[in-house]
């Protein structure tokens, strides 16, 4: 009884803490989801009566876009995704905009759309004179540095000086291309349509060097390539460019992006470019209730088991979570590959029907993914009836005697007969199950011809 006497006060006080934290957490929980909705939702811009009639007016906003991994790209439910297109989803919420992309697959192409006004805006484009001469652009909301992406085999390349006489490899219309061609004649420059191009010609040595932003240019880590010096001076700064025909449209951009809050803006980059989940803005109440639950850890047993037990759980989750996002990433990674491929690529199962395929098959065949997925050469109208039937029955004996096939040969296409280099080769499961096939073509005529 004397123990009792002496302990009952201190099970009680300990027992009123142990209440009081609970209910202080709670209180401090509630604040903590007041400022985090507010935070999402985000103050509406105020628009001027030119604005508004504008926005009434101008719906979508056409946005020209290139896929270019992390900025912006297609995931694997072919759904855009990427650091631009949360920036601009979060300037939709903000102004009323709706944002449509408008896909192209060169910065020539993408540039020739906002010059013809096909296109009204592009996330995708540094600044230079001849940009500025039908674009303005917003002010900077970040960037990355230029860098040089030379072959793993040569000296490492540290300035433009330094490829006085060589190979200088550059997407036709690169922001850069017209300042080098000016500052350092003596470098030979040579143009193809993609970034992807580029990185082949190093790779295979017909190009000394590319340029690229540094953020893509370490997603691809060639065993033949690498990332050498930043350029001096230079910077791929992330502008938003709108056609001049459109100054409301960037008077309405750049009340966004001035409103837009820097740490949430910061917490989309790391989201992107560090690979870590974007981090709530801490707040005077999230360090109430840190502090009211190391109390309660103290005071109660039973809460220092639960946050074990709930630590635990989080990191289950979070590893979950981890090896999703990783496949997604690597699926987004395949496609973009695959489509950054200039020639015809498909693939195909055991029965014949398409799984999928790249832009350039898309663009030959003049048909969709979407209109040619699980189905049959032969029962698509893309090629002359002839053609798809010889070409199905050469699938199915494939499969049968499972060899590869290589061959040049004159196919009869919708507009015409083609010189073409054919390849074909089954693929198999990690098994060893044959799953399909895996084929492309080279159209030689047209290689001949350009030569």
């Amino acid at each position: 009884m004397p123990y009792f006497a002496v302990l009952m006060p201190a099970l009680s006080w300990i027992f009123l803490v142990a209440l009081l934290g609970l209910s202080l957490g709670a209180m401090a929980a509630q604040w903590v989801a007041y400022e985090t909705d507010r935070a999402a939702t985000g103050p509406l811009i105020k628009l001027d009566a030119q604005e508004r009639q504008w926005l009434a007016e101008h719906s979508p906003v056409v946005v020209a876009s290139t896929q270019y991994p992390l900025y912006l790209f297609k995931d694997e439910r072919g759904q855009w995704s990427g650091f631009h297109n949360d920036v601009l989803e979060r300037i939709s919420a903000m102004t009323g905009l709706r944002f449509v992309y408008d896909e192209t697959f060169s910065t020539e192409q993408l540039l020739g759309r906002l010059e013809s006004g096909a296109a009204d805006m592009s996330t995708m484009l540094s600044m230079n004179d001849e940009r500025r001469a039908f674009l303005d652009f917003s002010h900077a909301f970040g960037g990355a540095g230029w860098v040089f992406v030379g072959h793993a085999e040569a000296p490492a390349v540290q300035s433009l000086e330094q490829l006085a006489k060589k190979v200088l490899v550059l997407p036709t219309r690169h922001a850069l291309e017209v300042v080098i061609r000016r500052d350092h004649p003596s470098i030979e420059l040579r143009s193809v349509k993609t970034h992807a191009e580029a990185r082949a010609l190093v790779e295979s040595g017909e190009a000394y060097a590319t340029i690229d932003n540094e953020i893509g240019a370490r997603l691809y880590p060639s065993g033949r390539l690498k990332v050498s010096e930043a350029i001096e001076g230079k910077w791929d700064a992330d502008y938003l460019a709108v056609h001049k025909s459109q100054p409301q449209l960037l008077s309405i951009l750049s009340k966004a992006l001035e409103a837009f809050p820097p740490a949430e803006l910061r917490a989309i980059r790391h989201k992107w470019f560090y690979e870590i989940a974007p981090a709530t803005t801490p707040s005077i109440w999230s360090g109430v209730t840190r502090q009211v639950c190391w109390s309660v850890l103290f005071v109660s047993l039973f809460a220092l088991v639960s946050l074990i037990w709930n630590r635990r759980l989080a990191a289950v989750i979070e590893q979950r979570q981890g090896a999703e996002s990783g496949l997604r990433d690597q699926l987004a990674f395949q496609h973009t590959l695959m489509d950054a491929m200039p020639d015809p690529v498909f693939v195909r199962d055991r029965q014949g029907r398409l799984l999928m395929c790249n832009k350039s098959y898309e663009e030959s065949l003049s048909a969709r993914l979407d209109q040619m997925q699980g189905r049959l050469l032969i029962e698509l109208e893309v090629l002359p009836k002839e053609t798809a039937e010889l070409l199905h029955a050469e699938f199915m004996a494939q499969l049968d005697t499972r060899k590869s096939r290589f061959s040049e040969r004159q196919l009869m296409f919708k507009h015409g007969v083609r010189d073409i280099y054919q390849w074909t080769v089954p693929f198999y499961s990690a098994d060893g199950q044959l799953r399909g096939l895996l084929g492309g073509w080279v159209d030689i005529g047209q290689r001949t011809r350009q030569t």
